[in-house]
């Protein structure tokens, strides 16, 4: 188990109002764990600035119907395979499909990837979820 170190902090009345409400909303149990996963999110996002590998989930939304779409989805993925680990597709309905492009590598690169398939016209929806390799998050 990891050694835990405790320490103070302090508010304004004001924000430390908000900040206990918006932990009930969240279902956060106590004021530490929100604090951990505030502090976590902050190195995920130094991770993304500081070119080290980082790992992702680049979601699409899109009309398969859409002249010529699948093949230009198709050779972006295989112009990035270096980056791809895997893909999911899944059939919302008779014209939308949703893409998951399960994706690591150098910052850039994954969101390179990221803005060429988002930028394809047919494409509804694009977001992206940045994550971590894991080797800096405790």
């Amino acid at each position: 188990m990891a050694k835990l170190i405790r320490f103070g902090v302090s508010f304004e009345k004001e924000l430390f109002t908000h900040f206990d409400r918006r932990i009930k909303e969240k279902g956060y149990t106590n004021r530490s764990e929100a604090i951990r996963d505030l502090i976590r999110n902050d190195l995920v996002d130094a991770e993304w600035q500081s070119g080290k590998e980082v790992a992702g989930a680049i979601t699409l939304v899109y009309d398969h119907h859409h002249r010529d779409l699948l093949n230009r989805l198709m050779d972006i993925q295989h112009d990035y395979h270096a980056n791809i680990l895997s893909t999911q597709h899944v059939h919302l309905d008779h014209h939308n499909c949703l893409e998951v492009v399960v994706a690591k590598g150098d910052p850039q690169g994954v969101q390179d990837l990221y803005g060429k398939l988002k930028s394809l016209k047919g494409v509804k929806h694009a977001s992206i979820a940045m994550s971590t390799m894991g080797k800096t998050v405790a």
